[in-house]
């Protein structure tokens, strides 16, 4: 199966090895991929009860910008096919404003992890969206949370993200603001 357009999403606080693999098999179902970055703008971001710790500040430690220069970092040094990939802000917490983010009908494409991945499948289920689940049934190999932790004690995040990221979160001093975000709560 082909699609014109397909999606994929996430917070990529930062983006990982993990985020890679995800939209790189993505992007071999569909002509053209959105990656929606999600919690785009810090006063948009909503408590979800599927996942309890995605709105904190510790969990969103880098702007948009970041996450989208680490993102088209990534795809540049996999050598992915810059005419067929767009890169998006994306309100996962307000439904009645995807539409304006990408074609109606576009194919979600996600991996079920936990109960907010179920959560978004219904929620895109819901509004009429194809949704395809990707690797379903393979467990994450590295997590955003793993990432900020190492980023935290100041070792082993190399090995989990892109070498570009990498180059990105040292240029932007990520070991030192997530410090500074833990420390003073």
């Amino acid at each position: 199966m082909l699609v014109s357009y397909g999606m994929v999403h996430g917070r990529f606080q930062p983006f990982h090895n993990g985020h890679l693999e995800y939209v790189l098999s993505a992007l071999q179902w569909c002509d053209h991929l959105i990656i929606g970055i999600t919690n785009p703008d810090p006063f948009l971001i909503v408590q979800e009860s599927a996942d309890p710790d995605r709105h904190l500040p510790e969990a969103n430690l880098f702007t948009f910008f970041e996450r989208q220069c680490m993102v088209r970092a990534a795809l540049v040094e996999a050598r992915c096919e810059a005419t067929r990939v767009s890169v998006v802000p994306f309100p996962i917490h307000h439904p009645e404003r995807w539409q304006f983010y990408c074609p109606s009908g576009t194919t979600q494409f996600v991996r079920l992890f936990s109960a907010w991945g179920r959560e978004k499948v219904a929620r895109f289920q819901m509004i009429g969206w194809p949704v395809v689940v990707l690797e379903e049934g393979v467990g994450k190999q590295v997590s955003g949370t793993e990432v900020r932790r190492c980023l935290w004690v100041g070792q082993g995040w190399e090995d989990l993200v892109p070498f570009a990221v990498a180059q990105i979160l040292r240029e932007i001093g990520a070991m030192e603001r997530m410090r500074k975000i833990v420390s003073s709560q």
